[in-house]
């Protein structure tokens, strides 16, 4: 289509991270196509371009470069790991495209060439702190992947955690694929040292099986030890498995439960256009909004331009699924209302708290005590 809007999608089908990323896809696939049913933007049809780096970091790389000079696409979907946005961003940068990011990271990060639309620690890892320590005491042990998102995400629950008078009784790192052996070494270490909780920072594949042999071993009877995270959502509960998953905390800000308008559409479209008895994460909702906030922008700019594009969607408000979300002009991070799920028996989340208002990405943690604020009423 020589008339058409092109962009990129650049997200794994495999490795480690296959399902978050594959869902993220979808996310894009799904808004991209009621785009072009609804007659374009500005009657000119959005073309997807997809590469797959199969879980190689260096291949991320490879891909965005050639979409961004090959190619001629200078707006990107793509990454879900910390260390691939690390190195797609040089590319973007150096040529003045833009990423929509759309996976939870660790924060302590600004490009002007990037959008982070995920959830940092403020909105997320503080209100899980609160969760865990009040519903099931202090004592937690922080398991993780071996690279910078976990580490640096774990480094903040530790801090949160001995802020409210808690104690972290243990720390384990994994590979990003790592062996069952290696994880049974994890659950061994955790029986030994017999935390309240366990905070998990694992990733994709290793995520899911860590949570199948956790239940298998018997640490958690009746959600009384729980795994709390924010990589778990109901598509991974569903390879878990509903009753091996039961009793996850999970942060975010979607759960496919939500009651909302804009959820019930959303989860229509979606189920409509990929079968009605498929589990819809978080992962999908992120991505999906990303691409209909860049549809609006597109039509107000009437360019695909980087910067005409940055020009309107600083400020921009979108009613996303799980609600509106704004854009920070002053860090490219999001506005969204923080919220907490169980999981359930039926492979989805009660949402057990949720944030009244909109909260502020503060991606660089300068505006947000890692002490808890006590009021008369307790904890805020």
């Amino acid at each position: 289509m020589n008339d058409s809007w092109r962009i990129g999608l650049l997200f794994s089908r495999s490795g480690p991270t296959g399902l978050p990323e594959s869902e993220h896809a979808l996310g894009v696939r799904l808004a991209v196509n009621e785009l072009n049913r609804e007659g374009g933007i500005l009657g000119r049809l959005v073309e997807i371009a997809e590469h797959d780096p199969a879980g190689d970091p260096n291949a991320f790389r490879q891909h965005a470069e050639r979409m961004m000079t090959a190619e001629g696409i200078s707006v990107i979907f793509g990454c879900h790991t910390s260390d691939t946005r690390k190195i797609v961003s040089r590319s973007v940068e150096r040529r003045n495209g833009l990423l929509w990011y759309p996976a939870s990271y660790e924060g302590f990060e600004y490009s002007p060439n990037i959008l982070y639309t995920g959830p940092v620690a403020n909105q997320c890892i503080f209100p899980l702190a609160d969760y865990l320590v009040a519903e099931h005491g202090g004592k937690g042990f922080l398991v993780g992947c071996d690279y910078i998102f976990p580490r640096e995400t774990n480094r903040v629950m530790r801090d949160l955690i001995e802020a409210r008078r808690g104690q972290v009784v243990g720390e384990s790192y994994l590979p990003i694929m790592a062996s069952r052996n290696e994880i049974q070494k994890v659950l061994i270490e955790i029986r030994r040292l017999q935390p309240e909780f366990v905070f998990s920072t694992l990733v994709g594949e290793t995520g899911q099986e860590f949570a199948r042999l956790y239940q298998d071993a018997g640490l958690d009877l009746g959600g009384t030890r729980p795994i709390g995270g924010i990589s778990l959502t109901e598509c991974e509960l569903a390879r878990i498995g509903a009753e091996r998953a039961e009793g996850i905390v999970t942060a975010s800000s979607y759960f496919s439960s939500l009651k909302s308008d804009q959820n019930d559409r959303f989860l229509a479209s979606l189920r409509k256009s990929f079968g009605d008895d498929r589990p819809v994460s978080g992962w999908a909702a992120a991505s999906y909004s990303q691409a209909r906030m860049f549809g609006h922008a597109l039509e107000l700019t009437q360019s695909i331009d980087t910067d005409h594009l940055l020009q309107v969607l600083h400020g921009m408000a979108f009613d996303a699924p799980d609600g509106p979300v704004l854009i920070d002009p002053d860090n490219n991070h999001a506005w969204m209302t923080p919220r907490i799920g169980r999981a359930n028996a039926n492979g989805a989340f009660d949402i057990v708290w949720s944030a009244s208002e909109l909260v502020r990405p503060d991606p660089y943690l300068a505006n947000s005590p890692v002490a808890p604020v006590r009021t008369d009423e307790g904890v805020a």
